[in-house]
């Protein structure tokens, strides 16, 4: 094994906007097709589970020692722009707040919503992550995968992909995102679009604890309600187990106060379920994805 793109015993706390995670058995960031490649044989080879991260902004990991290899795409991240066509190839790895003001640079309309969200491309159309009604499905043309059994490498178009509020099949199938086409609107108001860009991270910034380890949206939104409100409500704001605090500033987030243990986010947010519940008959379901515990993701 290429020991420059491979480590053992890797503290993952470093690796989630949370701050927390346990240790993985064997870590990797590879930085091409060919280590990812690579990593997913060797991975399949030595029978050991394989799980790919982003940047981590959408993950609670146990704090435990997490068996297999853990493999992050952050240094995945080429990304070509044309701006006549609006064609865009990235690759897994690129942040969605680069791909945004790139785009704005560019000149192309409709990616100005992404420049407040901490995640990747391949986490992004993973979890179709969103805002405003948004997401990057809208502007997909094909995604290259690589099959985590088969090991082939292959496009798969649009059309054959499910795609519904958070979720994509990419949840349900052995296909690992490698990097992705999309089509963008070229020719727009240059100023106008970097402006909209602009506005909507300042939007983010004044409404949610941008600046403090946290998940992002901890919840989905129930049909015809708003995760925030229901928490909110119910007076939850401020709440604390540990470490671990609902955010004043927003109610679906939840912030690591320097301290917070793994236990303590697990715990705050089966209490936010819990209490919700009791007072609305509405169960909250985790936007969040986790690794080291025992919950259906």
């Amino acid at each position: 094994m290429n020991k420059k793109i491979f480590s053992e015993k890797c503290n993952l706390s470093s690796y989630t906007t949370i701050k927390v995670g346990g240790v993985a058995e064997y870590f990797a960031e590879p930085r091409n097709l060919n280590e990812f490649s690579y990593l997913i044989k060797w991975a399949n080879l030595n029978k050991l589970r394989c799980q790919v991260i982003g940047a981590g902004s959408n993950l609670l990991i146990n704090n435990i020692f997490i068996k297999g290899i853990v493999i992050c795409t952050k240094k995945m991240k080429l990304l070509k722009i044309e701006p006549y066509s609006g064609i865009v190839e990235a690759e897994a790895g690129v942040m969605l707040p680069v791909l945004s003001n790139s785009l704005a640079k560019n000149g192309l309309r409709g990616g100005e919503w992404a420049v407040g969200i901490p995640g990747t491309l391949g986490g992004a159309i993973y979890m179709n992550a969103g805002a405003y009604n948004l997401s990057l499905a809208k502007n997909l043309i094909s995604v290259k995968v690589i099959n985590n059994k088969t090991h082939k490498i292959f496009e798969i178009e649009k059309k054959d992909i499910n795609f519904e509020y958070r979720f994509s099949s990419f949840q349900r199938n052995d296909l690992i995102i490698i990097s992705a086409r999309l089509r963008f609107e070229p020719n727009g108001n240059l100023e106008q679009i970097i402006k909209t860009t602009k506005n909507n991270l300042k939007l983010k910034t004044e409404t949610q604890p941008y600046y403090q380890p946290s998940f992002g949206s901890v919840f989905k939104n129930p049909k015809n309600n708003y995760a925030a409100k229901l928490i909110d409500d119910l007076g939850l704001k401020g709440f604390q187990i540990g470490g671990a605090e609902i955010s004043t500033m927003h109610s679906n987030f939840i912030i690591n106060n320097s301290s917070a243990s793994s236990k303590d986010i697990y715990e705050l947010i089966t209490v936010i379920q819990q209490k919700v519940l009791q007072n609305r008959g509405i169960y909250l379901q985790p936007e969040v994805r986790m690794i080291g515990f025992d919950y259906p993701n």
